[in-house]
Protein backbone atom coordinates (compact mmCIF):
# COMPACT_ATOMS: atom_id res chain seq x y z
CA UNK A 1 0.00 0.00 0.00
CA UNK A 2 1.42 3.77 -0.70
CA UNK A 3 -0.31 6.90 0.08
CA UNK A 4 -0.54 9.47 -2.54
CA UNK A 5 -1.29 13.17 -2.91
CA UNK A 6 -1.85 14.96 -6.22
CA UNK A 7 -0.96 18.64 -6.76
CA UNK A 8 -2.91 19.89 -9.66
CA UNK A 9 -5.84 18.16 -10.81
CA UNK A 10 -6.65 19.79 -13.97
CA UNK A 11 -6.38 17.79 -17.40
CA UNK A 12 -4.04 15.30 -16.77
CA UNK A 13 -4.86 14.91 -13.28
CA UNK A 14 -8.35 14.45 -13.41
CA UNK A 15 -8.00 12.08 -16.33
CA UNK A 16 -5.48 10.15 -13.90
CA UNK A 17 -7.87 10.25 -10.62
CA UNK A 18 -11.04 8.57 -13.36
CA UNK A 19 -8.32 5.83 -14.39
CA UNK A 20 -7.40 4.77 -11.07
CA UNK A 21 -11.28 5.19 -9.93
CA UNK A 22 -11.96 2.87 -12.89
CA UNK A 23 -9.03 0.26 -11.67
CA UNK A 24 -10.64 0.16 -7.93
CA UNK A 25 -6.85 -0.42 -6.70
CA UNK A 26 -7.02 -1.95 -3.46
CA UNK A 27 -2.56 -0.66 -3.69
CA UNK A 28 -3.18 3.13 -3.90
CA UNK A 29 -4.82 5.32 -1.73
CA UNK A 30 -5.17 8.99 -2.45
CA UNK A 31 -4.77 10.87 0.17
CA UNK A 32 -4.68 14.47 -0.59
CA UNK A 33 -5.41 16.75 -3.25
CA UNK A 34 -4.72 20.41 -4.81
CA UNK A 35 -5.38 23.09 -6.93
CA UNK A 36 -3.80 26.53 -6.99
CA UNK A 37 -6.32 27.81 -4.71
CA UNK A 38 -7.96 24.63 -2.34
CA UNK A 39 -6.78 21.63 -0.99
CA UNK A 40 -8.14 18.66 0.63
CA UNK A 41 -6.49 16.30 3.01
CA UNK A 42 -7.78 13.27 4.73
CA UNK A 43 -8.59 12.32 8.36
CA UNK A 44 -5.72 9.68 9.72
CA UNK A 45 -4.84 9.12 5.85
CA UNK A 46 -8.28 7.32 5.07
CA UNK A 47 -8.85 7.32 1.53
CA UNK A 48 -10.89 10.07 -0.49
CA UNK A 49 -13.73 9.00 -2.23
CA UNK A 50 -12.93 9.24 -6.14
CA UNK A 51 -16.20 9.31 -6.59
CA UNK A 52 -16.90 12.65 -4.83
CA UNK A 53 -13.34 14.10 -5.35
CA UNK A 54 -14.25 16.91 -7.17
CA UNK A 55 -17.24 18.08 -4.80
CA UNK A 56 -15.53 17.70 -1.68
CA UNK A 57 -12.14 20.03 -3.39
CA UNK A 58 -14.68 22.30 -4.56
CA UNK A 59 -16.45 22.51 -0.76
CA UNK A 60 -13.15 22.53 1.00
CA UNK A 61 -12.33 25.39 2.90
CA UNK A 62 -8.68 24.91 3.33
CA UNK A 63 -6.05 27.09 0.94
CA UNK A 64 -3.36 25.31 -0.57
CA UNK A 65 -0.29 24.81 1.62
CA UNK A 66 2.22 22.42 -0.45
CA UNK A 67 4.63 22.62 2.29
CA UNK A 68 1.57 21.44 5.03
CA UNK A 69 0.82 19.00 2.46
CA UNK A 70 4.10 17.66 2.08
CA UNK A 71 4.46 17.51 6.01
CA UNK A 72 1.50 15.75 6.41
CA UNK A 73 2.29 12.56 3.66
CA UNK A 74 5.99 12.45 5.10
CA UNK A 75 4.11 11.37 8.23
CA UNK A 76 2.23 8.49 6.83
CA UNK A 77 2.71 5.13 8.38
CA UNK A 78 2.96 3.77 4.63
CA UNK A 79 5.54 5.07 1.87
CA UNK A 80 3.67 8.02 0.44
CA UNK A 81 4.18 9.39 -3.45
CA UNK A 82 3.49 13.56 -3.96
CA UNK A 83 2.05 13.66 -7.49
CA UNK A 84 3.03 16.92 -9.92
CA UNK A 85 0.23 17.29 -12.38
CA UNK A 86 1.38 21.07 -12.88
CA UNK A 87 4.06 22.74 -15.60
CA UNK A 88 4.83 24.54 -13.08
CA UNK A 89 8.77 25.75 -12.61
CA UNK A 90 8.31 27.05 -8.69
CA UNK A 91 6.53 23.57 -7.79
CA UNK A 92 9.58 21.68 -9.52
CA UNK A 93 12.18 23.66 -7.42
CA UNK A 94 10.70 22.30 -4.43
CA UNK A 95 11.49 18.19 -5.84
CA UNK A 96 14.50 18.52 -3.40
CA UNK A 97 12.75 19.16 -0.27
CA UNK A 98 10.06 16.73 -1.14
CA UNK A 99 12.74 14.29 -1.65
CA UNK A 100 14.40 14.92 1.59
CA UNK A 101 10.89 14.61 3.39
CA UNK A 102 11.02 11.00 2.14
CA UNK A 103 8.85 11.35 -0.50
CA UNK A 104 8.85 9.63 -3.45
CA UNK A 105 7.46 11.59 -6.86
CA UNK A 106 5.92 11.08 -10.09
CA UNK A 107 5.49 13.73 -12.79
CA UNK A 108 4.75 14.55 -15.91
CA UNK A 109 6.40 18.09 -15.57
CA UNK A 110 9.71 18.60 -17.47
CA UNK A 111 10.80 21.88 -16.16
CA UNK A 112 12.38 19.50 -13.04
CA UNK A 113 14.71 17.72 -15.23
CA UNK A 114 15.25 20.16 -18.35
CA UNK A 115 15.75 23.04 -16.03
CA UNK A 116 18.87 24.31 -14.23
CA UNK A 117 21.70 21.52 -14.43
CA UNK A 118 22.05 22.31 -10.53
CA UNK A 119 18.00 21.48 -10.00
CA UNK A 120 18.19 18.05 -11.77
CA UNK A 121 21.97 17.19 -10.02
CA UNK A 122 19.63 17.72 -6.48
CA UNK A 123 17.06 15.63 -7.99
CA UNK A 124 19.71 12.23 -8.87
CA UNK A 125 21.33 12.86 -5.70
CA UNK A 126 18.53 12.43 -3.19
CA UNK A 127 17.14 9.60 -5.41
CA UNK A 128 17.07 5.92 -5.29
CA UNK A 129 17.09 5.39 -9.29
CA UNK A 130 17.47 7.59 -11.57
CA UNK A 131 20.84 7.28 -13.35
CA UNK A 132 24.03 8.84 -11.47
CA UNK A 133 22.00 8.06 -8.36
CA UNK A 134 23.75 6.24 -5.62
CA UNK A 135 21.55 3.83 -4.54
CA UNK A 136 20.35 3.38 -0.76
CA UNK A 137 17.73 1.33 1.53
CA UNK A 138 15.03 3.33 2.17
CA UNK A 139 15.74 6.07 -0.39
CA UNK A 140 13.08 7.65 -2.20
CA UNK A 141 12.24 6.87 -6.63
CA UNK A 142 11.63 9.55 -9.07
CA UNK A 143 9.62 8.48 -11.99
CA UNK A 144 8.89 10.72 -14.92
CA UNK A 145 8.23 8.47 -17.64
CA UNK A 146 5.16 11.20 -19.18
CA UNK A 147 7.95 13.79 -19.42
CA UNK A 148 8.93 12.82 -23.17
CA UNK A 149 6.54 10.94 -24.99
CA UNK A 150 3.47 11.18 -22.37
CA UNK A 151 3.18 7.29 -21.74
CA UNK A 152 5.20 5.81 -24.39
CA UNK A 153 8.31 3.53 -22.88
CA UNK A 154 11.48 6.13 -23.64
CA UNK A 155 12.52 6.95 -20.94
CA UNK A 156 12.07 3.40 -19.14
CA UNK A 157 14.03 2.17 -21.96
CA UNK A 158 16.65 4.67 -22.34
CA UNK A 159 17.49 4.13 -18.77
CA UNK A 160 17.46 0.27 -19.40
CA UNK A 161 20.00 0.79 -21.53
CA UNK A 162 22.08 3.28 -19.66
CA UNK A 163 22.00 0.91 -16.41
CA UNK A 164 22.57 -1.90 -18.19
CA UNK A 165 25.99 -0.80 -19.56
CA UNK A 166 25.49 -0.36 -23.36
CA UNK A 167 26.64 2.83 -24.69
CA UNK A 168 23.74 4.98 -26.10
CA UNK A 169 25.28 6.72 -29.38
CA UNK A 170 21.87 8.95 -30.28
CA UNK A 171 18.22 9.11 -29.62
CA UNK A 172 16.51 11.20 -32.45
CA UNK A 173 12.98 11.42 -33.01
CA UNK A 174 9.87 13.39 -33.85
CA UNK A 175 9.36 14.43 -30.22
CA UNK A 176 6.35 16.44 -31.05
CA UNK A 177 2.43 15.64 -31.32
CA UNK A 178 1.49 19.07 -32.52
CA UNK A 179 4.73 19.07 -35.06
CA UNK A 180 4.21 15.67 -36.11
CA UNK A 181 0.64 16.20 -37.18
CA UNK A 182 1.72 19.74 -39.15
CA UNK A 183 4.51 18.64 -41.42
CA UNK A 184 3.02 14.91 -41.94
CA UNK A 185 0.12 16.98 -43.70
CA UNK A 186 1.97 19.28 -45.07
CA UNK A 187 5.36 17.67 -46.32
CA UNK A 188 4.08 14.17 -47.90
CA UNK A 189 5.60 12.03 -51.25
CA UNK A 190 2.08 10.45 -51.58
CA UNK A 191 1.10 11.63 -55.00
CA UNK A 192 -2.69 11.26 -53.72
CA UNK A 193 -1.78 14.24 -51.08
CA UNK A 194 -3.88 17.17 -50.98
CA UNK A 195 -1.82 20.45 -51.33
CA UNK A 196 -2.39 22.49 -48.06
CA UNK A 197 -0.81 26.10 -47.59
CA UNK A 198 1.10 25.83 -44.31
CA UNK A 199 -0.64 28.28 -42.55
CA UNK A 200 -3.82 26.54 -42.79
CA UNK A 201 -2.47 23.37 -41.64
CA UNK A 202 -1.52 24.88 -38.22
CA UNK A 203 -5.02 27.11 -38.03
CA UNK A 204 -6.40 22.95 -38.35
CA UNK A 205 -4.21 22.06 -36.12
CA UNK A 206 -4.73 24.90 -33.17
CA UNK A 207 -8.58 24.13 -34.04
CA UNK A 208 -8.15 20.80 -33.05
CA UNK A 209 -6.64 21.75 -29.95
CA UNK A 210 -3.03 19.84 -30.73
CA UNK A 211 -1.20 23.66 -30.24
CA UNK A 212 -0.55 25.66 -27.46
CA UNK A 213 -3.05 28.75 -27.46
CA UNK A 214 -0.06 30.66 -29.11
CA UNK A 215 1.19 28.18 -31.82
CA UNK A 216 4.63 29.71 -31.58
CA UNK A 217 4.81 28.30 -28.46
CA UNK A 218 4.82 24.71 -30.70
CA UNK A 219 6.68 25.91 -33.42
CA UNK A 220 9.67 27.67 -31.36
CA UNK A 221 10.92 24.42 -30.25
CA UNK A 222 11.19 24.80 -26.90
CA UNK A 223 9.10 22.22 -26.09
CA UNK A 224 11.19 19.78 -27.61
CA UNK A 225 14.38 21.04 -26.38
CA UNK A 226 13.26 20.49 -23.17
CA UNK A 227 12.48 16.72 -24.24
CA UNK A 228 15.98 16.35 -25.74
CA UNK A 229 17.29 17.88 -22.32
CA UNK A 230 15.63 14.81 -21.11
CA UNK A 231 17.13 12.20 -22.81
CA UNK A 232 20.02 14.22 -23.13
CA UNK A 233 20.94 14.18 -19.22
CA UNK A 234 19.83 10.43 -19.11
CA UNK A 235 22.43 9.25 -21.51
CA UNK A 236 24.75 11.13 -19.57
CA UNK A 237 25.43 14.29 -21.41
CA UNK A 238 24.74 17.49 -19.46
CA UNK A 239 22.68 19.31 -21.63
CA UNK A 240 21.49 23.23 -20.95
CA UNK A 241 18.51 24.80 -22.54
CA UNK A 242 20.42 27.89 -22.73
CA UNK A 243 23.06 26.46 -25.04
CA UNK A 244 21.27 23.35 -26.78
CA UNK A 245 21.08 24.38 -30.25
CA UNK A 246 17.09 25.03 -31.31
CA UNK A 247 15.53 25.99 -34.63
CA UNK A 248 12.96 28.31 -34.56
CA UNK A 249 10.65 28.19 -37.37
CA UNK A 250 8.18 30.81 -36.75
CA UNK A 251 9.77 33.49 -39.20
CA UNK A 252 11.58 36.41 -37.91
CA UNK A 253 9.11 39.22 -38.29
CA UNK A 254 6.27 37.13 -36.47
CA UNK A 255 8.78 36.40 -33.32
CA UNK A 256 7.80 39.85 -31.68
CA UNK A 257 4.01 39.93 -32.88
CA UNK A 258 1.71 41.02 -29.53
CA UNK A 259 -0.64 38.70 -29.46
CA UNK A 260 -1.36 34.38 -31.14
CA UNK A 261 -4.25 36.27 -33.26
CA UNK A 262 -2.05 38.57 -34.81
CA UNK A 263 0.20 35.81 -35.72
CA UNK A 264 -2.34 33.61 -37.12
CA UNK A 265 -3.46 36.30 -39.45
CA UNK A 266 0.20 37.15 -40.39
CA UNK A 267 1.46 33.48 -41.08
CA UNK A 268 -0.46 33.09 -44.55
CA UNK A 269 2.10 35.63 -45.62
CA UNK A 270 5.24 32.99 -45.37
CA UNK A 271 3.37 30.46 -47.07
CA UNK A 272 5.59 30.86 -49.76
CA UNK A 273 8.50 30.81 -47.45
CA UNK A 274 7.23 26.95 -46.47
CA UNK A 275 6.04 25.79 -49.72
CA UNK A 276 10.11 26.54 -50.81
CA UNK A 277 11.32 24.70 -48.26
CA UNK A 278 8.97 21.52 -48.94
CA UNK A 279 9.37 22.23 -52.80
CA UNK A 280 13.26 21.35 -52.58
CA UNK A 281 12.76 18.58 -50.50
CA UNK A 282 9.88 17.01 -52.15
CA UNK A 283 11.72 16.96 -55.57
CA UNK A 284 14.82 14.94 -54.45
CA UNK A 285 12.39 12.42 -52.69
CA UNK A 286 12.42 13.66 -49.60
CA UNK A 287 10.32 15.31 -46.36
CA UNK A 288 10.65 17.84 -43.89
CA UNK A 289 10.35 16.56 -40.14
CA UNK A 290 10.72 18.81 -37.03
CA UNK A 291 13.32 16.26 -34.97
CA UNK A 292 14.93 16.55 -31.51
CA UNK A 293 18.36 14.50 -31.84
CA UNK A 294 20.50 13.49 -28.63
CA UNK A 295 24.26 13.20 -30.61
CA UNK A 296 25.62 11.05 -27.09
CA UNK A 297 29.41 11.24 -29.31
CA UNK A 298 29.75 13.97 -31.27
CA UNK A 299 28.19 17.56 -30.61
CA UNK A 300 25.06 17.66 -33.18
CA UNK A 301 22.44 17.91 -30.09
CA UNK A 302 19.88 19.97 -30.87
CA UNK A 303 16.40 20.46 -32.29
CA UNK A 304 16.38 21.31 -36.31
CA UNK A 305 13.91 20.92 -39.34
CA UNK A 306 15.57 18.07 -41.17
CA UNK A 307 14.62 16.52 -44.71
CA UNK A 308 14.45 12.22 -45.13
CA UNK A 309 13.89 10.51 -47.51
CA UNK A 310 11.15 8.23 -48.44
CA UNK A 311 12.26 5.59 -46.62
CA UNK A 312 13.42 6.48 -43.95
CA UNK A 313 10.82 5.36 -40.64
CA UNK A 314 10.17 9.03 -40.18
CA UNK A 315 8.94 9.84 -43.70
CA UNK A 316 6.05 7.45 -43.00
CA UNK A 317 4.81 8.40 -39.68
CA UNK A 318 0.86 9.39 -39.83
CA UNK A 319 -1.35 11.60 -37.74
CA UNK A 320 0.12 13.10 -34.42
CA UNK A 321 2.56 10.34 -33.61
CA UNK A 322 5.59 10.82 -31.87
CA UNK A 323 8.76 8.31 -33.43
CA UNK A 324 12.19 7.79 -31.40
CA UNK A 325 15.21 6.07 -32.42
CA UNK A 326 17.67 4.31 -30.31
CA UNK A 327 21.24 3.58 -31.90
CA UNK A 328 23.52 1.98 -29.08
CA UNK A 329 26.24 -0.66 -29.29
CA UNK A 330 24.41 -3.11 -28.98
CA UNK A 331 21.60 -2.18 -31.04
CA UNK A 332 23.06 -0.56 -34.37
CA UNK A 333 20.65 -0.50 -36.13
CA UNK A 334 18.19 1.34 -33.72
CA UNK A 335 14.81 0.38 -31.37
CA UNK A 336 12.16 2.68 -32.55
CA UNK A 337 9.24 3.28 -30.31
CA UNK A 338 6.42 4.88 -31.93
CA UNK A 339 2.48 6.19 -30.58
CA UNK A 340 0.50 8.62 -29.13
CA UNK A 341 2.79 10.72 -27.20
CA UNK A 342 0.40 13.91 -26.04
CA UNK A 343 -2.95 13.48 -24.52
CA UNK A 344 -4.34 13.19 -21.06
CA UNK A 345 -5.28 9.51 -21.59
CA UNK A 346 -1.76 8.79 -22.59
CA UNK A 347 0.25 11.11 -19.87
CA UNK A 348 -2.18 9.92 -17.25
CA UNK A 349 -1.12 6.19 -18.10
CA UNK A 350 2.25 6.68 -17.80
CA UNK A 351 1.45 8.30 -14.61
CA UNK A 352 -0.24 5.29 -13.32
CA UNK A 353 2.15 3.16 -14.47
CA UNK A 354 5.39 5.02 -12.52
CA UNK A 355 2.97 5.17 -9.50
CA UNK A 356 3.03 0.80 -9.58
CA UNK A 357 6.43 0.80 -10.26
CA UNK A 358 7.15 2.94 -6.61
CA UNK A 359 4.51 0.86 -5.22
CA UNK A 360 5.99 -2.83 -5.99
CA UNK A 361 9.36 -1.45 -5.16
CA UNK A 362 8.75 -0.04 -1.75
CA UNK A 363 7.02 -3.41 -0.72
CA UNK A 364 10.22 -3.97 0.96
CA UNK A 365 10.82 -0.63 2.14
Amino acid sequence: MVTVGIVGVGLVGSELLAQLQATSSKLIKIVALTNSKRMVVSDSYTEISLADWKNKLAGSTTEANISHLVQYLSKSPEHSIIIDCTSSDHIASQYPSWLSAGLSIVTPNKKGFSGSLSLYEQITSLSNNLPGSTPGKGKPLVYHESTVGAGLPILNTLTDLVKTGDKVQKVEGIFSGTLSYIFNNFSTLSANAEKKNFSDIVKVAKELGYTEPDPRDDLNGMDVARKVTICGRLAGLDLDLSTLAVENIVPQELQGVASADEFMSKLPQFDDHFQKLNDAAVQNGEVLRYVGVVDVQGSGSGVKLVRYPGSHPFASLQGSDNIIKFTTERFPNGIIIQGAGAGAAVTAFGIYSDILKIQERVQGF
